[in-house]
């Protein structure tokens, strides 16, 4: 019997994270598919990634990043107001600043998120494939 399982990936400190990182790298991202729920303090993205677990059939799935705990965002070189802007993820980088952590979603072009936590909680979860 040969089932298809989507992955679903919970990071709770760096090691963590850096998986989710690698599994993300290069993944696609629409600037209107960023989403901060600041009532409930969650950070969503919707991406397409490619498969990098299976190295023989490298296709793309539809994946959710979900950071949660976030008490703020910033973003750095990216142009809000352009809803047809698509962002490449290169990675995700974690830094601890005296009691709480910065979370860093770098992209191409210079272009960064930065995201304010106490909690590190993050799920990466494959919706469906391409």
């Amino acid at each position: 019997m040969d089932k298809k399982y989507l992955a679903k990936i919970i990071a709770k400190d760096s090691q963590g994270l850096k998986l989710i990182s690698a599994y993300c790298f290069e993944a696609k991202v629409k600037i209107n598919e960023l989403k901060y729920l600041k009532k409930n303090q969650i950070f969503l993205i919707f991406l397409q990634r490619f498969n990098l677990e299976n190295e023989k059939n490298r296709q793309e799935i539809n994946s959710i990043l979900r950071f949660d705990f976030i008490q703020w965002v910033k973003s750095k070189n990216i142009d809000q107001n352009d809803k047809d802007l698509i962002l490449e993820l290169l990675t995700i980088d974690l830094l601890k600043n005296k009691d709480k952590f910065e979370i860093n979603l770098i992209f191409n072009n210079n272009s960064c998120i930065t995201l304010s936590t106490e909690i590190v909680e993050v799920i990466l979860e494959d919706q469906n494939k391409i």
